[in-house]
């Protein structure tokens, strides 16, 4: 049992609950100790009851901060990539399978999801294309 790590990270939805692992005991059991609560979108981090975060505490936990927001700042930008692909499916569907009824479901919606989509890069490749303007200048 000493493969398992020191501390174990539960996810939840804004962060996670953090445990220490302790196998050191009479019976050999694995007990998970709730030590803190990490809110991984303000940086919070609570310790759990009357514990006081140690050292190596709050350096692992600011560790695993910087992995997590690094593991979803990739997955945000999977999701792009897939809604990318996506849109491609889409056109491709409506093209070659859609029926009348199909489209008449659906048409309306994705027509102002991707005005709004549109309105929104247009307005920021403007943003980006004048500060890149301004610093040539």
């Amino acid at each position: 049992m000493s493969d398992l790590p020191e501390f174990y990270f539960r996810i939840r939805e804004n962060g996670a609950a953090v445990f220490r692992i302790d196998t050191e005991n009479r019976q050999r059991r694995i007990e998970m100790q709730e030590i803190a609560v990490v809110n991984i979108r303000n940086g919070n981090v609570k310790p759990h009851g009357d514990h006081v975060l140690s050292a190596e505490e709050n350096a692992v936990i600011a560790e695993w901060m910087d992995e997590r927001q690094a593991v979803l700042a990739d997955r945000d930008i999977d999701d792009i990539h897939r809604a990318v692909d996506y849109m491609n499916l889409t056109t491709h569907w409506a093209q070659s399978r859609a029926s009348d009824e199909d489209l008449e479901d659906v048409t309306d919606r994705l027509l102002l999801a991707m005005h709004d989509l549109r309105s929104v890069l247009v307005r920021k490749k403007s943003d980006r294309l004048m500060k890149a303007d301004d610093a040539d200048d």
